[in-house]
């Protein structure tokens, strides 16, 4: 992409209303929200999460009713009177979760990846996506695929299904343009999922990790594995499977890049597999890629990430590891080299400990405990908040009070 997209959840504190039709931090917001006076929630007990939304613009994925790209946060206004809990960020499209459970999104529906109409080619306003009968607590966005799961831990799909990344059975239509439950987890519970390009990874509520989708390059963590007849088998796997090198093992969180995946286990060890794990994914020496390996080298995990080739974890004391490809700096360890092992991240995460981490394609976001939102990108952004400048490009910089960062 020409320009990378990334969005903010944000609290808003206080009754004073937000323009929604300005830049974020324009100056023409009012002090009792996002000016100079910090307001507690003792003093304005009323507290709505939004989004401000800024990069490329192309298919309406930023939602702001247009296509073009913006170089300033700009409030999303679709959403003025609801209070929103999570965002997704897919190859070319946006699912935003309000408090309520209604799944919403926009941007580019090429294969059905927007869950509203196979006639639309794309929307600029997020749409609410129907064909959920429960409410949704969680969701996630693959590069053409997407994903929700219900309150009761069900699990829907729909989007491009080429390699079964939908786990919707080998039957299933190629494209799927509205949500459809994953019939063979019935009296399963999923608690988080994550897509990858064309592969999907999930967890269970006893920890158990499953995955499905293309597995070339390794990415389902399976293994080869030969036919009767001693040929290899196809990679691709059609419905949800259980990655046996992780039984035994109970799984917390998952992320998934373009061609890798990783996990974290209930004792903060990290797994990965995937293409170039050798060479990329956090491994010094040969290691087979095809199926899950220990990270030995990182203290106990709490949150991981996974950008096209590279991978970021939050450690449980706040620290920031990064590791892969580090094109335009992505690692933000302040030079382009890859780096084969995991490597803090310095600059102010030696003072502000980080609590949140996403990844972009080529670039990172970070949120530390205080507030502080980090950023490492080959772009320049520019946008003025509580009356400072700040500089997104090569340098680390900083601004306040943001809750959560996506990046696609």
């Amino acid at each position: 992409m020409s320009m990378m997209m990334m969005m903010m959840m944000m609290m808003r504190r206080g009754c004073v209303r937000v323009s929604t039709s300005n830049a974020l931090g324009n100056g023409k917001l009012g002090l009792g929200s996002w000016g100079r006076r910090w307001i507690s929630s003792e003093e304005h007990p009323r507290r709505k999460r939004f989004a401000a939304l800024w990069g490329n613009g192309d298919y309406g994925r930023l939602g702001l009713g247009g296509v073009e790209s913006q170089w300033r946060p700009v409030f999303c206004s679709a959403f003025d009177n609801q209070s929103l809990r999570d965002i997704a960020c897919g190859g070319a499209h946006t699912l935003f979760l309000t408090e309520t459970g209604c799944v919403y999104a926009t941007g580019l529906n090429d294969f059905g990846q927007l869950g509203i109409s196979d006639d639309k080619s794309y929307t600029t306003d997020p749409l609410e996506v129907s064909g959920l009968p429960k409410e949704i607590i969680k969701i996630s966005a693959g590069y053409h695929h997407s994903c929700a799961i219900t309150v009761d831990g069900e699990l829907y799909m729909w989007g491009k299904n080429s390699n079964g990344q939908l786990g919707l059975g080998k039957r299933a239509s190629k494209v799927v343009s509205a949500p459809s439950k994953v019939e063979c987890l019935i009296g399963v519970t999923i608690k988080t999922a994550a897509l990858g390009c064309e592969h999907s990874i999930a967890v269970t509520d006893k920890g158990e990790a499953l995955s499905w989708g293309g597995g070339g390059s390794g990415r389902l963590g399976h293994g080869h594995e030969s036919s009767i007849l001693g040929f290899l088998r196809s990679t691709s796997e059609y419905t949800p499977r259980l990655i046996k090198k992780l039984e035994g093992v109970k799984v917390r969180s998952v992320a998934a890049g373009m061609l890798h995946s990783v996990c974290i286990d209930e004792n903060g060890s990290v797994f990965v597999f995937g293409e170039r794990a050798v060479e990329k994914l956090g491994f010094g020496e040969a290691n087979n890629a095809t199926t899950p390996s220990l990270i030995s080298n990182l203290p106990f995990s709490e949150e991981v990430a996974c950008g096209g080739y590279h991978t970021c974890v939050i450690t449980s004391g706040g620290e920031l590891y990064t590791w892969g490809s580090n094109e335009n700096g992505c690692l933000g360890i302040g030079c382009t080299d890859v780096t084969h092992l995991p490597e803090r991240v310095q600059g102010p995460f030696l003072k502000y400990p980080v609590c949140k981490v996403s990844c972009g394609w080529k670039h990172t976001a970070a949120i530390s405990g205080k507030g502080y939102f980090e950023t490492k990108t080959q772009l320049e952004i520019v946008f003025n908040f509580r009356g400072s400048i700040f500089s997104f490009s090569q340098h680390t910089n900083k601004c306040f009070i943001f809750n959560s960062c996506y990046c696609k």
